[in-house]
């Protein structure tokens, strides 16, 4: 059920313009995290709340530790009832931490984040997706542990665990439908394990949340709320060992019924001298990913003559200036383009963003060529076409920016309230 937004009516007896609406503590702590209203008299003006139920309400949370009056820092504009300048009310985000991974198909990062999303500690390394659940997830109870330790934080301080993957996740359940490249994963129980590993590894409670998503998708939403926040339809493109897609509209992700949206890489190129012959991972023939992807590219450059056996070996040779390299990536690039033309027509966004290992020049000049030469001139005459701004920490981000909004949205923090005895 969704979160009843602070202007839906319910009775509570406030006055304040007899609005009548509901603004329960979740809803007030909703306001003060978004600026709506900052102070106890902004609050009870948006709310039409009593002062005395206003400040019952601020109780609770201040109990909860997740507020915190600013130190002697008043609100220049005032109470709206009048008086003397109110302090301001802040969301303390030092009362807890997150947890978050990002898994790639040969490599793990992983990050002790606040929960304004600033990176408390964070390792990289080695971790095959292809070793299977059970395995790359107890590894990762071991690397949360050691998150922990460096930076000197209790088990208990965690509030949730956002998780990353490279492949279509059911958001209702956590688990992965059909991962072309994730052997062993569909269907798994990834919440449920990684609790497991967690409270094992750690010491910390067994029931802390967990939420999984699709990578591009994670990448998308913490782009977007850090760069583009105004921008109302946002859409990402990952081009590293495989290409995919996340896509936010109206600050939300969009997934689609099943978790599948954005799952561009397996869309069918055009007849061509690679297009038809190229087999992808998925068991088809002529996928963007298998014509467009940085193993494919790797796989044109070990053929040309330039060992590669990946993405992130594709990287490194663009970083080095590899002519044949260079070559290839813009030709990815405009296969990649052809393909955006029609996601640009159908989602008219404010911004791309092309991300991973392949998302520098060559590549962005074959994606804009194909892009602006095949898209209606409306679809593009407000688009801006950029790179990531956050760089490989984009999913992590998006991943603990999505558990923190989860956990203290208005009614999950009502019954997390309720949960602590406050």
């Amino acid at each position: 059920m969704r979160d009843r937004p602070v202007g839906e009516t319910r009775a509570t007896g406030g006055r304040g313009g007899g609005s009548g609406q509901y603004a329960g503590a979740g809803d007030l702590l909703q306001l003060v995290r978004t600026g709506r209203a900052t102070t106890r008299g902004a609050l009870q003006q948006v709310t039409g709340l009593s002062r005395a139920t206003v400040g019952q309400r601020l109780d609770r949370l201040f109990r909860a530790g997740w507020l915190r009056e600013g130190a002697g820092a008043p609100d220049t504009a005032g109470s709206p009832l009048g008086g003397r300048p109110a302090l301001r009310l802040e969301f303390d985000d030092t009362h807890a931490v997150v947890l978050a991974a990002d898994l790639e198909t040969r490599h793990a990062r992983t990050a002790l984040l606040g929960l304004t999303g600033e990176v408390v500690a964070e390792s990289v390394g080695p971790l095959a997706i292809d070793d299977g659940p059970e395995a790359v997830l107890g590894e990762l109870g071991v690397r949360f542990a050691e998150l922990l330790r460096k930076a000197d934080r209790a088990p208990e301080t965690v509030c949730g665990i956002g998780l990353a993957v490279p492949g279509p996740v059911d958001s209702e359940t956590g688990r992965v439908v059909q991962p072309p490249i994730m052997p062993g994963w569909d269907g798994y129980d990834i919440r449920g394990r990684l609790r497991r590993a967690f409270a094992e590894r750690t010491g910390g409670p067994a029931g802390i949340p967990v939420l999984v998503d699709n990578d591009a998708n994670l990448m998308a939403y913490g782009e977007q709320r850090v760069s583009y926040p105004r921008c109302s339809a946002f859409a990402l493109v990952k081009v590293s060992t495989g290409i995919g897609a996340g896509v936010i509209v109206d600050g939300a992700v969009y997934r689609g019924i099943d978790g599948g949206a954005g799952d561009i890489g397996h869309i069918r190129v055009p007849e061509g001298p690679e297009g038809s012959a190229a087999l992808c991972k998925c068991g088809s023939y002529g996928c963007l990913a298998a014509v467009a992807s940085g193993r494919a590219v790797a796989g044109r450059l070990t053929e040309a003559g330039v060992p590669a056996a990946s993405g992130a070996d594709v990287r490194r040779l663009l970083e080095a200036g590899n002519p044949e390299a260079v070559g290839f990536a813009r030709e990815a690039g405009r296969h990649v383009g052809e393909v955006l033309a029609t996601v640009v027509t159908l989602l008219n966004p404010g911004v791309l963003m092309i991300a991973g290992d392949l998302a520098g020049t060559p590549f962005l000049t074959g994606v804009r060529e194909l892009l602006y030469q095949r898209a209606l001139p409306r679809s593009t005459a407000h688009l801006e076409i950029v790179t990531s701004r956050l760089g490989e920490r984009a999913a992590l981000v998006g991943a603990g920016t999505l558990v923190v909004e989860h956990l203290y949205a208005p009614r999950r923090a009502e019954e997390r309230l309720a949960a602590l005895g406050v």
